[in-house]
């Protein structure tokens, strides 16, 4: 009986270490993304925290030197300079005003430092409310 329950105490600790281990990774994982304005609230969290920060690129801000990107985001009046230094290329969609997602982490100078970047789709490839209108009915054949 004691060899069961030395067994039962060793599967015990495995599980609670894998449990352990999963919420970690989880906790470090997930992420938000944040307006300009909250990440400005957030204090002395927003340097130990990993963020997703959303806004508008800013027109003619894009800076390409160095295997670096810089760029600055928008949004309500608000900046936040961005440098991309990521390994993946950016979306072909990232460019003067589109909307973007910037993850990465904020650093004490005051610059978002983005290991990733993702263009949110533009609207133009969307129909406008003015063009969805009913179509017509195809003609009927009459001569059947």
């Amino acid at each position: 009986m004691r060899k069961y329950w030395k067994f039962a105490v060793l599967i015990a600790v495995v599980i609670g270490a894998l449990a352990v281990l999963a919420s970690t990774g989880v906790n470090e994982t997930k992420t938000y993304y944040k307006t300009i304005a909250e990440v400005g609230q957030m204090g002395d969290r927003a340097f130990t925290e990993r963020l997703r920060v959303a806004g508008d690129v800013e027109g003619g801000s894009i800076q390409r030197a160095n295997g670096q990107v810089n760029f600055t985001l928008t949004q309500d009046k608000r900046e936040l300079k961005v440098a991309y230094t990521g390994s993946d290329p950016l979306p072909d969609t990232f460019r003067d005003g589109a909307q973007a997602l910037a993850d990465g982490r904020m650093g004490r100078d005051g610059v978002f430092h983005a290991i990733k970047i993702q263009a949110k789709c533009a609207s133009k490839y969307e129909a406008k409310p003015s063009q969805l209108r009913a179509a017509p009915a195809p003609p009927v054949n009459k001569s059947i």
